[in-house]
């Protein structure tokens, strides 16, 4: 197989919280002999209590996510982007998905300028891999991993986020967007769903500019095939 590294130097795996993004992050990473990024979850002091009681510790919550994410992007872009291929779990522009969720009017005024300061100043990925499941699956892996400051997630919050990410990647329209569906994928367990995304990989984006922004290719199940690439707001299924 040959992977498109010429064209795809600064991947970003995004979605909602237990679909496999740091796990396809690593694997990614290690095929692409490319620099691995993460997000810093569990460093951020506020995270617990923000579980368990939202409104309270919303707005600092989501301070310290920004913050570190842009910390981390601008440094990111200074050093390393242009030399090798960089592949991160997250984009800098979804912060905005869980800010609009908590966040009261007056805070979020707030932080909308923050946020639209910050952000002309990153640099849009090549390609973003949008990890999708049910919300049953998501469930399952958040338990199965264990960690302590997630354990009071609530489910109400976990579904309106699933929806909301859902409809930030309608709209997103900054990089072409590989949408996966990973309820029957289990990455760590069986190395051979890695070619699913792979072979995705290889054949996509096939336009450039602004016809490549706007292009959408669905992955679903494990058989690769070779359907159509079609730009927003077709959609092809990889069935």
């Amino acid at each position: 197989m040959v992977l498109p590294l010429s064209r795809l130097r600064y991947v970003t795996v995004e979605g909602c919280i237990g679909v496999g993004k740091t796990t396809l992050t690593h694997l990614l990473s290690k095929t692409l002999g490319a620099k691995t990024v993460l997000e810093v979850v569990e460093e951020n002091p506020f995270l617990a209590d923000f579980y368990k009681d939202q409104q309270a510790h919303a707005f600092k919550t989501q301070m310290f996510f920004l913050l570190s994410r842009f910390k981390q992007q601008e440094t990111l872009q200074q050093r390393d982007l242009f030399d090798g291929v960089v592949v991160s779990d997250y984009l800098f522009a979804k912060d905005r998905i869980f800010a609009e969720l908590t966040l009261s009017p007056s805070e979020m005024a707030l932080y909308d300028q923050i946020f639209r300061a910050l952000h002309d100043r990153m640099r849009n990925p090549d390609l973003v891999v949008y990890l999708h499941a049910p919300m049953d699956v998501i469930l399952e892996r958040i338990a199965r991993r264990g960690r302590s400051f997630e354990k009071d997630i609530d489910r109400g919050y976990l579904e309106s986020l699933v929806e909301a990410y859902g409809r930030f990647f309608a709209a997103y329209d900054e990089a072409p967007v590989l949408m996966i569906d990973t309820a029957d994928l289990n990455f760590p367990v069986r190395h051979g769903d890695l070619d699913v995304v792979l072979e995705a990989l290889g054949r996509f984006p096939r336009a450039s500019g602004e016809d490549a922004r706007r292009q959408r290719l669905t992955v679903t199940g494990r058989p690769p095939t070779t359907p159509p690439v079609t730009t927003k707001p077709q959609q092809q299924s990889l069935l």
